[in-house]
């Protein structure tokens, strides 16, 4: 919407003035046009929780500033990679391939001053429409304007923010890059803000991976004892249906006192992560299956709040499921060779012993002889620095190994 269209609306309405840090709207807005700029600033602030992010916001300033595209290049292409962008309008998808792997190389259109609103002409002059993106790149797509501005964060964050509009349409005004400046401010705080949830989830997926190769089953409860989540692990431990199981949105287990036990461990640790009188000490208890398999391992512990929690969907207990029958991941042979400084055959040989074999039963599987493998055992103890094969195994199980 103009500033002019704005500046009419007022005479008939309710009037505030718009300010925000770092830009400001040169007018008045009516109660109707107020409504419209929270709905877009609250998608900018939406952004990061949608996929793509941003999607919704960059649409809605595509409409009001009547443009063919507008574009936010989360991580502008290099010689590196091809970047990260998120495009509102019709896309051209070749045409976006040919950007991010050679036109951008030739785009004088960057680097623009922090809070700056310019049209490529502005910046570059009229040599901008001689230029080989111009002339090679955007024209034929029927792109004639094109507006930016740059988004800089103290962490290394470098956005570029571009609006185009086609041949016939109009050339963007001082309205149109007002409106942009207003918006600058809460793209950025939103920008920063999605790369601190990126991080977290970063962090959470390496941690998940983790606690997934260790065999590890996990699931998670609200404030009010729901199921919030859980692992892959655990999930084949509960479809298995051998002693434990999901029914609806709780655990079920075969044993009515296992049952009673487990509930009331659950409910213990609700009442410490909500603040009341929690139990001192992780609880743990197992759960026999029917199968005459070993008993699964349960630990229940409560996952305290943050200082300024208010969530109801946040996890308040973590119950740890362990099946003492499931063999982990094998660590690779390189991991082992390489943590310890051992040859393949001795990594091979110390592998095995960890898995439970003998010595015996580990150099027939190798296809050596038994004196051959008690050679290279000798080895393993001197570079690791134990006398014994239980130590050996000991260690190995100890180490980061399994991690790999």
């Amino acid at each position: 919407m103009s500033m002019s269209a704005i500046q009419r609306s007022a005479h008939s309405a309710q009037v505030i003035p718009m300010k925000a840090a770092g830009g400001s709207l040169p007018a008045v807005v009516d109660g109707a046009t107020l409504a419209r700029l929270d709905k877009l600033l609250s998608a900018i602030y939406d952004g990061p929780t949608e996929s793509p992010p941003w999607q919704t916001a960059l649409q809605l300033m595509r409409e009001y500033l009547k443009a063919a595209h507008v574009t936010l290049m989360l991580r502008p292409p290099s010689p590196e990679s091809t970047g990260v962008m998120i495009n509102t309008g019709s896309v051209n998808a070749q045409a976006v391939v040919s950007y991010e792997t050679h036109f951008f190389a030739l785009d004088p259109f960057v680097r623009i001053p922090e809070g700056e609103v310019v049209t490529a002409e502005e910046l570059i002059g009229r040599q901008w429409l001689q230029s080989p993106i111009y002339q090679e790149y955007l024209k034929p797509l029927d792109i004639r304007h094109l507006l930016g501005a740059d988004i800089y964060t103290k962490d290394g964050i470098e956005c570029r923010f571009r609006v185009t509009r086609a041949h016939d349409a109009h050339p963007f005004n001082a309205e149109d890059k007002a409106l942009c400046r207003f918006l600058l401010p809460h793209l950025k705080r939103s920008i920063q803000l999605h790369a601190r949830l990126d991080f977290l989830e970063c962090e959470r997926q390496l941690f998940a991976g983790t606690v997934n190769r260790l065999l590890l089953g996990m699931i998670s409860f609200t404030p009010a004892g729901t199921i919030l989540e859980m692992n892959q692990e655990a999930r084949r431990i509960l479809g298995e249906k051998d002693g434990i199981c999901l029914s609806g949105n709780t655990l079920h287990v075969d044993s009515s006192q296992e049952s009673r036990e487990l509930q009331r461990m659950i409910r213990q640790a609700l009442g410490g992560a909500n603040g009341g009188e929690g139990p001192g000490m992780v609880e743990a208890m197992s759960v026999t299956r029917p199968s005459g398999r070993a008993k699964l391992g349960i630990v229940v512990r409560a996952v305290p709040p943050g200082q300024w929690s208010g969530s109801k969907q946040r996890p308040a207990v973590a119950v740890f499921l362990r099946d003492p029958e499931q063999n982990s991941a094998q660590p690779s042979q390189e991991i082992v060779r390489r943590v310890f400084g051992l040859t393949r055959m001795e990594a091979a040989l110390a592998l095995l012993l960890a898995e439970g074999l003998t010595l015996d039963e580990a150099a027939e599987k190798l296809n050596v002889r038994r004196n051959t493998a008690r050679t290279h055992l000798r080895s393993i103890f001197c570079k690791t620095g134990v006398t014994r094969q239980t130590m050996l195994v000991r260690m190995l199980l100890n180490s980061v190994i399994s991690l790999g």
